[in-house]
């Protein structure tokens, strides 16, 4: 080598190291970043050593959703449904005509820690004193018609998002996510008329007609979500999972960290409400696999995934 050439040489080395330098500082820099601003973000390997969490799996229907035909199958053995799979999407294209096609439930960023509370309804509730715990969480999720009134220093008195299926449906006020549980296609027609000709539908119990409710803040739970819950958390145990369940993996999903009240049996071992006096002893979770829920929820606790308040 010539002076010239080797000083050009040791120049175009010197600059590819810089620029190595600068991209494994970066990469370092990236690493150390958290995916949140929480003390421990849902993302790092906690979950991932349980080997259940696939955020590929859509939570909410859009109207870009893809749901296999091998998924509308499970879906469809849950309450009988006799309709076919062209079906169910011309249904769900009418859904997306009158709700938001997108559902925006938030990216995590490191800037910011977003907390949410998942409210069951046991009767463990009673006497706990929960309500201001669980009113300082961003999101609260409630199930069904639970009430707060009367019961705001055990359950608080904060909903974001209410948790519902058309047997168990309420009017929510304007800044409450309606999150809709389809068990069948009637559930999504029902939540199209309910906003607007009324529903005249039959089902095993009474049905409200028409729900007050913001249009645009409704979500619909995605049926390959539903799926996704029995087959790979609950590995195909009872016949399907339970709606507080499936209710808190959705929290796993949107939630930077979780804490979960208000879940489990009483101390007497019964599956009761906070707000019903219990009239049958023994109550179980019918097809629900309750106790194997309970114990999955019972390690998500113990490996510091989520919060679990037992209660009473």
């Amino acid at each position: 080598f010539t002076f010239p050439s080797l000083l050009v040489l040791l120049l175009a080395l010197t600059t590819v190291i810089v620029f190595l330098k600068s991209d494994l500082t970066n990469w370092l820099r990236l690493q150390d970043q958290n995916p949140c601003a929480c003390e421990k973000c849902l993302s790092e390997d906690n979950l991932l050593a349980l080997h259940r969490l696939n955020h590929s799996v859509e939570p909410f229907l859009t109207a870009n959703t893809n749901v296999s035909a091998d998924a509308f199958r499970w879906w469809k053995r849950l309450q009988h449904e006799q309709r076919d799979f062209n079906y169910y999407k011309s249904t769900v294209h009418k859904l997306f005509k009158l709700f938001p096609p997108v559902v925006d439930y938030g990216e995590p960023s490191s800037d910011s820690c977003r907390t949410c509370a998942v409210v069951g309804n046991s009767a463990n509730l009673k006497g706990s004193h929960y309500g201001s715990l669980i009113d300082y969480q961003d999101v609260v999720m409630r199930m069904n018609t639970a009430p707060i009134k009367n019961y705001e220093s055990d359950v608080g008195t904060k909903t974001t998002h209410r948790v519902m299926y058309p047997e168990s449906a309420m009017d929510l006020d304007n800044s409450t996510h309606l999150v809709l549980f389809p068990f069948k296609i009637n559930d999504l027609k029902w939540v199209i008329q309910a906003f607007t000709t009324g529903f005249y539908g039959r089902s095993y119990a009474p049905i409200k007609s028409k729900i007050k409710a913001n249009k645009n803040l409704v979500m619909v739970v995605n049926p390959a979500f539903m799926r996704y819950v029995h087959e790979i958390w609950l590995k195909k145990k009872g016949d399907y999972p339970s709606t507080g369940f499936m209710a808190l993996i959705l929290a796993l999903h949107i939630c930077d960290e979780v804490s979960v009240f208000g879940y489990g049996a009483d101390n007497d071992g019964n599956w009761s409400h906070y707000f019903e006096t219990l009239k049958r002893k023994n109550f179980k979770t019918g097809p629900h696999p309750g106790k194997h829920e309970y114990a999955l929820i019972h390690e998500l606790a113990q490996n510091k995934t989520i919060r679990l308040y037992k209660g009473w």
